[in-house]
């Protein structure tokens, strides 16, 4: 079970409305203690039963504004008791509320009660989104530090528009929130560069039939949620795979080792971290054929050839002010090997982590680990999601940069 956290929900009067019932039956489900408010006119679009009932607690609404039996305004004991904030769908009237401070209803008010990191996720009209007036207000409040934020995905909406409106979807909020938990909002990465890499390489031999690995890239992508919400700038050279990309994050899609190795090779020098998740290939075929191979082509035993170990090159070319982080995908006893790659690659840390036991490994939400200092240190992580373990690495690395 989830230790039990605090959040508060706001629902703004859009279509996406609907999408926020996901979000509170996930966190209730997940252990957490939710309340909701809804605006009046999220009203018309969903009641305030559905949230009560998905939030095992009474919804608040304007009329709700101030209780008689209520010893303390509503508004300021909503805003002490939440740990973290979420409004969603913001519309363009609420933004621009917030933008200017002001506080007439039950949401805003509670907004300049609380000191709480507070989680924005626009929807509306792309014609209105685009609109001047509306992007000043969003820039105002990108700059405040309180603010964190999903800005609207393009696809068809609701009104048959195509563009940029779409609320962010669930999953990824719930990411977003998670991470917020962990941390409480800071950004004690902010001026950090990080290049990491996920998911596996494919080393083709035609153009149907490749070696590769079960990789999902999942870890790589919790370390760049993770990353990005503490304030990195970061970059992320994946493999192939079917996980989504959330668009706030900066990618690079590659097939092969060689592929990754060029884009590496060119990014590495304007960055100050470097952490290998991907699972890159060791091997590769010696041909690689265009086209299909008729079976009886392709050639038995199939000739291969080790491909060059990026990480060790990588770490060979660091300044003294860069950090390279490994990872080690390993069966049985896990830390010996770990330890060894460390010390034979040079590198600062590495995160060894099996692939033999359950919920752990490739394509799992969970993981746990072994964690390797250069300095001889090492840390124990229990089985715990890859969005925590991601924050535990980085908290690491902080820790032995003081």
């Amino acid at each position: 079970m989830t230790q039990a956290r605090r959040i508060l929900v706001a629902v703004g009067g859009g279509i996406a409305a609907y999408k926020v019932c996901e979000i509170v039956s996930s966190l209730i489900q997940a252990g957490h203690s939710v309340r909701v408010i809804l605006t009046e006119t999220a009203q018309q679009f969903i009641t305030p039963l559905t949230f009560s009932t998905l939030a095992r607690h009474p919804a608040y609404t304007d009329q709700k504004f101030w209780h008689p039996d209520q010893a303390r305004p509503l508004h300021i004991e909503l805003g002490e008791w939440a740990e973290v904030f979420l409004i969603a769908p913001l519309t363009a009237h609420t933004l621009a509320k917030l933008s200017q401070g002001l506080a007439d209803d039950l949401l805003t008010s509670t907004v300049l009660a609380s000191t709480c990191p507070i989680v924005l996720a626009p929807a509306m009209n792309t014609v209105m989104w685009s609109q001047a007036v509306v992007q000043r207000n969003w820039a105002n409040l990108t700059t405040d530090p309180r603010y964190h934020w999903l800005s609207p995905r393009s696809g068809r909406l609701a009104c048959d528009a195509v563009g940029p409106g779409r609320m962010a979807e669930p999953e990824e909020l719930l990411t977003l929130l998670d991470s917020l938990l962990i941390t409480g909002g800071k950004r004690d990465l902010r001026g950090n560069k990080i290049l990491i890499t996920g998911g596996g390489t494919r080393e083709h031999l035609d153009a149907v039939r490749f070696l590769g690995n079960p990789a999902a890239g999942k870890m790589g992508l919790a370390l760049a949620q993770a990353g990005q919400s503490r304030g990195a700038e970061v970059l992320l050279v994946h493999g192939p795979q079917a996980l989504e990309i959330p668009p706030e994050i900066d990618h690079i899609a590659v097939t092969s080792g060689l592929e990754m190795a060029e884009r590496l090779n060119q990014a590495w020098a304007d960055f100050d971290w470097l952490i290998m998740a991907a699972a890159v290939g060791d091997i590769r075929p010696k041909t690689n054929a265009t086209t299909k191979l008729p079976k009886d082509q392709i050639p038995n035993p199939l000739p291969l050839e080790f491909i060059p170990d990026l990480v060790k090159h990588l770490a060979s070319r660091k300044r003294p002010d860069q950090q390279v982080i490994g990872f080690a995908a390993q069966t049985e006893d896990i830390a010996t090997p770990a330890w060894a790659k460390l010390q034979d690659k040079e590198l600062d840390l590495i995160v060894a982590n099996p692939i033999d036991r359950p919920d752990s490994g490739f394509n799992s939400p969970t993981n746990q680990a072994v964690i390797f200092h250069k300095s001889g240190a090492k840390i124990t992580v229990p089985l715990t999601t890859k969005l925590k373990l991601a924050h535990k690495l980085y908290d690491l690395i902080l820790q032995f940069a003081e």
